[in-house]
């Protein structure tokens, strides 16, 4: 008894595709080296770190919106899914801010 392996057919590459996930990998290539520029000439404080989280923020957005469908999805359903992140994001801050402000209580 002889097992059958099913017949495949490969499909032509479609150019359209790769030249859009270049064009994706180029995009997050950008980002990514403005904020290694930015890492290496501005002096370390708050504004930096806003702005990498900002752009970091970005890019994670910008991710969730090509690799994984969301930008074609219903309005809806994107504030349903980005609201309560912000609002994680806005609680993890409020409470590293809250929990370093004890320790000016005992200096």
């Amino acid at each position: 008894m002889e097992a059958s392996t099913p017949k495949v057919e490969v499909k032509p590459v479609d150019p359209e595709k790769i030249k859009k996930i270049w064009r994706v990998a180029g995009i997050l290539a950008i980002i990514t080296a403005v904020e290694f520029l930015l890492a290496f000439t501005m002096d370390g404080g708050m504004l930096r770190n806003a702005i990498f989280i900002g752009m970091t923020l970005v890019k994670a957005f910008y991710i969730v919106s090509e690799f994984m469908h969301l930008k074609h999805e219903h309005k809806v359903l994107i504030w349903s899914l980005g609201l309560p992140c912000i609002f994680v994001i806005w609680l993890i801050i409020a409470l590293l801010n809250e929990g370093s402000a004890i320790f000016s209580y005992f200096n």
